[in-house]
């Protein structure tokens, strides 16, 4: 019984011994960018090496952009990482070093830029509709020749059905008053509409404008905008990121952040999803931003600065806010908060 009481422990002892191979942090190790710089471009290299503060032995390295494995290193080497097709923003770099049985780990984060220049655009005013000059727009979306629009305000936020060319409000549905509208979005005939601050999504059948369903958000500061691509359903909350929902539980999986080649864009608004990109109202700024979805990057601003001269001034009148489009290239349907007008505008490059 003793042996075999021995033989247990032993077991034990090795068991635990061998668990003690996993991943521990410290000042053992740090990691170095040659040639360090406060921000990247998605065209750089890094050359990348471990300080071994301790001068442990090394047997490898795997480094990861944030949780994508990059590529493994034979003991202390020094490392290229490419940046190519990373997604913008502030990125982790996380070494894990294989020393000595057991798992270290040390990270550094860094800024990824686009490497690119946008494209500068203007625009030509081609057709020009009555628009309800009491509606804070907040989205608008075509389903064939129907124009959708989603409107905000508190104890005035509503979802419309609309004749885009006379400006009718065919169909209304108001939201309760303690609801502030927001972006909205059509995707297999339903309606996402977003609210601002109460983290709710409401749901309706596209035909009738009934209810059929909330959703609630998970990371996202706030709901501002809604687009798809026809797989995915993006999001803005009011900061530069943009989320990617799953189009069958709503749930957020992902998201984007939005970055020219100098800078971030911040309060991204109202989306809509224009042949493979997403164009983007950004909030006080009479301009869209045409971002490339896989990775954030900025490539091209189109300039609507003196478009609200066109409408009829008043105290109420407030911002750009509202894209839909139609399928025709290079048009845009576009108007504001309170805008008295809608307008359909052919994009031109400067």
């Amino acid at each position: 019984m003793k042996t075999f009481k021995l033989l247990i422990v032993t077991i034990l002892v090795l068991f635990f011994v061998g668990c003690g191979n996993k991943s521990t942090t410290g000042n053992d190790f740090s990691l170095k960018i040659n040639n360090e710089k406060k921000a990247y471009k998605t065209s750089d290299e890094l050359s990348v090496i471990l300080n071994n503060k301790e001068n442990k032995e090394l047997d490898s390295v795997i480094f990861y952009l944030n949780s994508e494995r990059l590529r493994v290193s034979e003991k202390n080497n020094s490392t290229t990482l490419s940046l190519e097709n990373k997604k913008l923003g502030i990125r982790t770099i996380t070494a894990k070093i294989y020393s000595e049985d057991k798992i270290f780990e040390t990270s550094k984060n860094i800024t990824i830029l686009s490497s690119i220049k946008p494209k500068l655009y203007t625009y030509k005013i081609l057709e020009t509709y009555p628009h309800d000059i009491k509606a804070y727009t907040q989205g608008l979306e075509f389903k064939n020749d129907t124009m959708y629009e989603s409107t905000g305000q508190y104890k005035e936020s509503s979802l419309r059905k609309t004749n885009y060319k006379t400006g009718e409000v065919l169909q209304k549905v108001s939201l309760s008053d303690q609801y502030f509208g927001e972006g909205l979005t059509i995707l297999n005939d339903k309606i996402y509409q977003l609210t601002w601050r109460e983290k709710t999504g409401f749901i309706y059948d596209l035909e009738t404008l009934e209810k059929t369903g909330t959703f609630v958000y998970g990371s996202s500061k706030e709901g501002w905008g809604l687009c798809h691509d026809g797989t995915n359903i993006y999001k803005s909350d009011g900061t530069d990121r943009i989320w990617i929902l799953n189009k069958e539980t709503l749930a957020e999986e992902d998201y984007i952040e939005v970055f020219t080649n100098t800078s971030k864009i911040k309060s991204v608004n109202e989306l809509e999803w224009v042949d493979g990109k997403i164009y983007a109202n950004v909030y006080e700024q009479s301009a869209i931003a045409i971002i490339d979805p896989s990775n954030g990057a900025v490539e091209g601003v189109i300039d609507l600065g003196d478009l609200k001269d066109n409408v009829t001034q008043h105290p109420d009148l407030n911002v750009l806010n509202g894209i839909a489009y139609k399928g025709e290239k290079n048009i845009l349907y576009v108007t504001g908060k309170n805008w008295d007008k809608m307008f359909k505008v052919e994009i031109i490059e400067k």
